[in-house]
């Protein structure tokens, strides 16, 4: 999924992988060079894909213990955390995030402005 500026700049995007049909699991990474591409439009149609047309009940999300905004991002979004130390190397540690379906369902995101 592609995040454009309003002048058509590629500013953000969200790959999908690790898709396990038969579990209903999907893992997904973001980046971006512009803090401006997390709308509430951009949030309902990253979730949508997974949950809506994929019919995931969960999504994953994994990230470096460094990476404090995403950490910010994923906690306020209301994610579920297991932090995991040395994933990522000996002094590197990393959190998987989870989000399933229900806490989707009531989550303030997801909710028409």
């Amino acid at each position: 999924m592609a995040v454009l500026s309003p002048s058509g700049e590629l500013i953000a995007g969200t790959v999908y992988h690790n898709w396990h049909p038969n579990e209903g699991v999907i893992e997904l990474s973001s980046f971006s060079i512009s803090k401006r591409w997390l709308t509430r439009p951009v949030i309902r149609a990253m979730f949508a894909l997974p949950f809506v047309r994929l019919g995931c009940q969960l999504v994953v999300l994994r990230v470096s213990e460094r990476n404090k905004s995403m950490c910010e991002i994923a906690r306020t979004f209301g994610f579920t955390e297991v932090y995991i130390p040395r994933l990522r190397g000996r002094d590197h540690g990393e959190f998987i995030f989870s989000f399933t379906d229900d806490q989707w369902a009531v989550s303030k995101y997801n909710k028409e402005a």
